[in-house]
């Protein structure tokens, strides 16, 4: 007979703890050891990798990104009125068609026709910063890196850049916690958002070119396409999932190269190293941290009864560095041999639709900033953001290197 979670006997993991992020990591790594769910203040937390995996990936468990305003006792009409169907939020049998619709436009081959132009972007934004040999490298590389690509993506011209750039601000709002204070401005970018958006597309039904829009736009399974407001939450949901995911990533992935001077090296020697320097990077200090899901319908999952609405919080920290699934998981190498994928990009119905364009823009920027910052290191302390953001990284990040190349 299951037990419901409510009397599981379970270890409890408290937000409060004034833990650093090494601290934190060894803590929940230490907890994959023993347990594999933990109580949290909202809901429960998922340990190890299997686990993860397997909650993840059962269909019962739905996306959290919906509940965000119930969550805040947030209402307003105009958010209700913008609550449309979002590939980050449906279930079932609208997210399969979404999806089924969407994934031949998210291949391989879209993403590789973009690396020329990620390398042009990661040059001209280290252009600058490599003649004055340092750099605050969140604000001069890995804030503006993003949003040229997803504009060249949608095929949105240069001059909008700046644009984008404003909107997304104002759009990441959305997870800040704090709808009462942020959302009339998360609703009125959504809503510039959306009147360049429809320009957009009406442009692109006109005139199609070698973009994502265009292949979006294109795009059908058995004569069912997108409809214009499918197209609009598309768009928003690009700019949600791939610029500060990226961003962060990124931000990441230099403090671990700065604090691991012979890994960096590795790659400047050997830059082939790049595709398997993403995935360590990502399992090592990933910056998406874990998810949450809630329960549609009253769920049984390893003798354990979790009653409907039952929230979890599936760790991507924890399932990463679990014992029984990477061999020595606290040390990193970028030369970690294929096997177990990390969980950074989720896994099931939701696994991140973006992830070869992610993978392609670290993948090219690892490569340039192997090339042109020999001597990488650290030029004072590195501030992180707070460790209960969904996306994190580095806040800011000095470092300094051999300028000029």
């Amino acid at each position: 007979m299951a037990i419901p979670i409510s009397d599981a006997d379970i270890p409890v993991i408290s937000s409060e703890l004034p833990l650093s992020e090494a601290e934190r990591r060894e803590s929940l790594r230490q907890l994959t050891m023993g347990h594999w769910i933990a109580r949290a203040d909202l809901g429960y937390v998922i340990t190890t990798h299997d686990d993860c995996a397997a909650m993840l990936r059962d269909r019962r468990w739905f996306s959290a990104l919906s509940l965000i305003a119930e969550s805040q006792n947030y209402e307003n009409p105009e958010w209700s009125k913008r609550d449309r169907k979002s590939i980050l939020s449906t279930e079932g049998d609208d997210h399969q068609r979404i999806r089924r619709i969407v994934s031949p436009a998210f291949t391989p081959k879209s993403a590789d026709r973009l690396r020329p132009f990620m390398r042009d972007v990661m040059d001209e934004l280290l252009d600058p910063v490599c003649e004055a040999g340092r750099s605050e490298f969140v604000a001069d590389v890995c804030e503006p890196y993003p949003i040229p690509i997803i504009c060249e993506l949608l095929g949105a011209p240069r001059e909008d850049w700046e644009l984008f750039s404003r909107l997304a601000v104002d759009i990441f709002r959305v997870f800040n916690g704090n709808l009462a204070q942020d959302g009339p401005k998360i609703i009125a970018a959504g809503e510039e958002m959306d009147t360049y958006m429809v320009n957009l597309i009406s442009e692109r039904r006109r005139h199609p070119r070698e973009d994502l829009l265009s292949d979006l736009i294109a795009a059908e399974e058995e004569g069912d396409r997108l409809s214009t407001d499918e197209l609009l939450s598309m768009a928003n949901a690009l700019l949600l999932a791939g610029t500060d995911t990226t961003r962060n990533q990124l931000g990441c992935a230099v403090a671990l190269f700065a604090q691991h001077p012979e890994q960096f090296q590795l790659l400047r020697e050997n830059p082939e190293l790049a595709p398997g320097a993403v995935e360590e990077v990502m399992r090592y200090l990933g910056a998406v941290r874990g998810t949450g899901r809630y329960a549609s319908e009253d769920i049984t999952y390893r003798d354990v009864l979790f009653p409907k609405g039952t929230l979890i919080f599936p760790n991507f920290v924890a399932a990463n560095h679990d014992n029984d699934k990477f061999v020595n998981p606290t040390e990193f190498d970028i030369t970690r041999q294929p096997g177990v994928p990390h969980l950074t990009f989720g896994s099931g119905a939701h696994f991140c639709l973006g992830a070869f364009l992610a993978r392609a823009e670290l993948q090219e920027a690892f490569t340039v900033i192997a090339r042109r910052l020999p001597d990488l290191a650290l030029d004072g302390e590195i501030s992180w953001k707070p460790i209960q953001n969904g996306i994190w990284g580095p806040e800011s990040l000095p470092i300094s290197f051999l300028k000029g190349y």
